[in-house]
């Protein structure tokens, strides 16, 4: 089929046909002004599903096979299916030609969170241009999901191809609304795999100008228990951090509402990180938590830290703020016992993170907790939670996010 060139299209008006539509149909919208412009038979969006190893192809009832849920349908696809695993992983547009015309499936992402795919069928073979106007509509795309996600729940229902339970349910609602954030000077992706029998790990960041902030945290216990230890938890630290509070007293704060608030007896163990993106100095909070490992010039070792009480088991405690060595390209590995010592894979990790040394902080986690879920069958007796950082340091500079994720 020959290549052919297209209207350029008008992303303003793009955008502006799709501001007044409702939330749930922004998506659909969208979709219909980029049949109309470059004539496509087909339109399709497929979002990331929970368990990383699928997409969902969202759509109207009456779509073969799939869940449905009264007027809307969502259908699996696994990441093994080419392309879908390639566009998502390499973060390239590709086009593949088949009986059917021309499909062109593009990543839809901001800030190197993969939030899916967009997928065009064509009757025509798409030039150089016109591929780079559906990889900019894929990118626009992403900021129309985290906009409209606020006011419905279709893209989360599309996700979870496993309900929730009400821990579960819980937990998730303390994530960040992103799992990986893109930087001038950083790169950082986390992932959560949560055992059948929900155990309270969480992850967290937030970015300001001049410094970004993280946690990991492993709540003990079981459920809605350990599901509201975190909660707790997780809430006093936020509540801290946005107050601005030094590093020691935000530790001490998240302690004493545990204390405060959470049944008698109930800890938390955890990590608190400040990176300082001008000096590329970190300091950090080890709250009976297992060491982070880094990554540095092929070898990963285990960070030498103090190790003060779990939050909330002492109830008056000035938590050290211990320096955390960054070099540019270096990467750390913060992660809760659930990866490091309750499963098989345990013993290998080290080998598992040097395999990936060359992945997207994003690929690199979802490859460790496939690895964790291989080695106990799918059985997880503990949560397992990874938070990969990557260190570019330097000066702050730009990334390029407009069809996908900048390595």
């Amino acid at each position: 089929m020959a290549e052919h060139r297209r209207p350029r299209l008008d992303l303003a008006r793009l955008l502006s046909a799709v501001e007044d539509a409702p939330p749930v149909a922004a998506a659909d919208v969208l979709g219909e002004q980029l049949a109309d412009t470059l004539g496509a038979t087909g339109v399709a969006f497929l979002i990331a599903d929970f368990s990383g190893e699928a997409l969902i192809r969202l759509g109207q009832s009456g779509s073969d096979g799939g869940r449905s849920r009264r007027s809307e349908a969502a259908q699996r696809v696994s990441l093994s299916e080419a392309p879908y695993g390639r566009v998502l992983a390499g973060q390239q547009p590709e086009v593949v030609h088949g009986d059917d015309g021309v499909r062109v499936v593009a990543p839809v992402t901001n800030r190197g969170e993969a939030i899916g795919v967009l997928e065009l069928l064509l009757p025509w073979t798409p030039d150089k241009n016109a591929l780079a106007d559906i990889a900019l509509a894929a990118h626009a795309l992403a900021y129309l999901v985290i906009a409209n996600r606020r006011f419905t729940d279709l893209f989360e229902w599309g996700q979870r191809s496993v309900p929730l339970s009400l821990a579960a349910e819980i937990q998730h609602r303390l994530l960040p609304e992103s799992s990986t954030c893109e930087a001038g000077q950083f790169t950082l992706a986390g992932w959560l795999e949560p055992a059948g029998d929900v155990a309270g790990d969480t992850f967290d960041f937030s970015l300001e100008r001049d410094t970004v902030h993280l946690s990991l945290t492993d709540a003990m216990g079981h459920d809605v228990e350990a599901a509201v230890l975190a909660t707790v938890l997780v809430g006093a630290l936020r509540n801290g951090r946005r107050a601005g509070m030094a590093l020691g007293e935000q530790a001490a704060a998240g302690s004493a509402g545990l204390r405060d608030h959470a049944k008698h007896g109930g800890f938390v163990t955890g990590q608190l990180v400040r990176i300082d993106l001008a000096r590329g100095a970190a300091t950090i909070v080890n709250a009976g938590h297992p060491r982070p490992l880094r990554l540095r010039g092929g070898t990963v070792e285990s960070l030498e830290l103090h190790a003060d009480p779990p939050f909330g088991a002492v109830e008056t405690y000035a938590y050290r703020v211990q320096e955390l060595l960054l070099e540019p390209g270096d990467r750390i590995f913060f992660l809760t016992d659930g990866v490091l010592d309750r499963n098989p894979a345990g013993a290998r990790i080290a080998d598992l993170i040097i395999a990936s040394a060359d992945e997207h902080p994003r690929e690199a986690v979802q490859q460790l907790m496939a690895a964790v879920r291989e080695a106990v069958d799918g059985e997880l007796r503990d949560d397992a939670t990874a938070l990969c950082v990557d260190w570019h340091g330097g000066r702050e500079r730009d990334r390029h996010t407009s069809g996908g994720a900048n390595r």
